[in-house]
């Protein structure tokens, strides 16, 4: 399989870990990034949705990214998310995440104010404007109740060089196929749902951003190099095996059954910051439920 961009492959947003007290857990954070690494996984997204960004302070937010850098060493991609529903806020963090090594920043559209998308490319234009690194714009309307439009992003990166690609994340598999013809094949599209990874690969995303790679990274990367090896019957048997898994993974809203999950395996402490809770009991059963049966498919990926 050979790599043909640097955001080819698969991007884990990492959960972050707390302990009891609601303190960063590093030492499960170190032990997630080596997981991470060992399988194969191509970059790591601290401090986005998934690490529970709106929870963190501007000193934890840039502690994660700081210790992810070295952490990975340069052995993946490091974009961390740096946006907010603050234009000023977001080019201060943008700045300290360049000061600290990151290789991209993940920039989410603004949530509550809901900009027009005027706005929007001026928000955007204001960050890329005070960094040198990749920005990856990132259209989640289900969290911020704004989609980025195709025509919006051909105009940001025709106007900045640095704007690269983006994370969709709205659920429609046609907006890769809009998007590459609004901002041409080099721009490139990550898939930001992990049920609809194979779709998104088939129609020419580079790759994923993904949350069930924090608990099955390995599974994640055998998905993906059975599509680029040119192996579309065994990418929809693993796709097959792995759909039933992610859509557990979203049963409430994430991060907190990736948590559970992970902390089932031994691998964290199942804490997350308020306003998310832990699963609760039913909930609870039918993600390990799911867990059971996944772990009975893993010849798959083999």
């Amino acid at each position: 399989m050979t790599k043909t961009s640097r955001f080819d492959g698969v991007f884990t947003a990492l959960v972050t870990p707390f302990t009891a007290t609601g303190a960063i857990d590093w030492p499960a954070f170190d032990a997630l990034i080596d997981r991470q690494l060992a399988a194969g996984i191509a970059g790591l997204v601290p401090v986005g949705t998934t690490g529970e960004a709106a929870t963190l302070t501007e000193a934890e937010a840039l502690a994660l990214i700081t210790h992810t850098v070295t952490r990975v060493a340069g052995r993946a991609y490091v974009l961390a998310g740096t946006g907010s529903n603050v234009t000023a806020k977001s080019v201060a963090a943008t700045q300290r995440a360049t000061e600290a090594g990151v290789d991209g920043v993940l920039l989410i559209t603004p949530y509550y104010n809901k900009p027009s998308q005027a706005g929007l490319i001026a928000h955007f234009a204001a960050i890329a404007q005070s960094t040198p690194v990749d920005i990856m714009l990132y259209s989640v309307p289900g969290r911020t109740g704004v989609a980025i439009a195709p025509e919006t992003a051909a105009i940001l990166a025709k106007d900045h060089g640095n704007i690269v690609g983006i994370k969709e994340a709205g659920g429609d598999v046609a907006r890769v196929s809009a998007l590459r013809a609004a901002c041409g094949p080099g721009f490139v599209v990550h898939c930001g749902d992990d049920g609809l990874a194979l779709p998104f690969f088939a129609l020419g995303s580079s790759g994923l951003t993904s949350v069930v790679s924090n608990f099955a990274p390995a599974a994640c990367v055998a998905l993906y190099a059975a599509w680029r090896a040119g192996d579309p019957k065994l990418a929809l048997a693993r796709h097959e095996a792995l759909a039933p898994l992610a859509a557990a993974m979203f049963i409430e809203s994430s991060p907190s059954p990736v948590k559970r999950a992970l902390a089932a395996a031994g691998h964290m402490q199942d804490f997350v910051r308020l306003p998310l809770v832990q699963l609760p009991k039913e909930t609870d059963a039918l993600l390990m439920a799911e867990i059971k049966r996944f772990n009975q498919r893993l010849a798959i990926f083999a």
